[in-house]
C-alpha cells in the first residue's frame, strides 16, 4: 500500500514505525480512558511481523509531515467464511473529522476484497463512539462474539471477493 489522501500518505508499515505507530494506538487509548494492553490486545502493535506479515494480513501507518498519526490493519481469522478483522484503526485528534478515517475504511475494504475475502470483523468499544458510527454508517452490522475484553461491540460485512 502506498497511497495519498491529501497530503496524508498511506503506507505499509515498516519495521521503524514499531514504537512511533505503538505511541499512536496507546495515546489514543488513554484518550478514552483504555488502557494499552502489551502483553494483551496490543501484542499484535509490537509483534506487526508474526501478527499480521506472516499471516497474510497487513499492518498501515498513516503519515503527514514524516509524523505518523494513524493506524490501520487486518489479518485473517477463523471467525467466518474467509474473513478477516480490521484492527488498529486509530487516527489521532488532530486529525479525525476530515474523512481520513472514512478513506481509510474504504481502502483496507478494497485491499481484502481484491484479497479474495468475503467477510469483515471488526471489534469495538462504544467508547469510541466516532469508529460506532463510522462503521455503523458504513454498512456494519452489530452481531456478537466479542472476543477483546476492552471491546463491548463487534461489528461484521460482507464483501464481494475479487474485485
Amino acid at each position: 500500500m502506498r497511497d495519498y489522501y491529501g497530503d496524508f500518505l498511506i503506507r505499509n508499515w515498516e519495521e521503524g514505525d514499531r514504537t512511533r505507530a505503538a505511541a499512536v494506538i496507546s495515546y489514543v487509548l488513554s484518550e478514552y480512558g483504555l488502557g494499552w494492553e502489551p502483553n494483551g490486545a496490543d501484542k499484535d502493535v509490537l509483534q506487526v511481523e508474526e501478527h499480521y506479515l506472516a499471516t497474510g494480513g497487513e499492518f498501515w501507518v498513516i503519515e503527514h509531515q514524516s509524523q505518523i498519526v494513524g493506524t490501520g490493519a487486518y489479518y485473517p481469522v477463523h471467525r467466518g467464511k474467509k474473513a478477516v478483522e480490521i484492527r488498529k484503526m486509530y487516527l489521532l485528534p488532530s486529525v479525525r473529522g476530515l474523512g481520513l478515517g472514512k478513506y481509510l475504511l474504504e481502502q483496507l475494504e478494497a485491499a481484502i476484497s481484491s484479497r479474495g475475502f468475503q467477510q469483515i470483523w471488526i471489534e469495538t468499544a462504544s467508547v469510541l463512539v466516532e469508529a460506532v458510527k463510522l462503521y455503523e454508517s458504513n454498512g456494519y452490522q452489530p452481531t456478537t462474539g466479542v472476543e477483546t475484553t476492552r471491546c463491548d461491540r463487534v461489528y461484521v460485512k460482507s464483501v464481494v471477493s475479487g474485485q
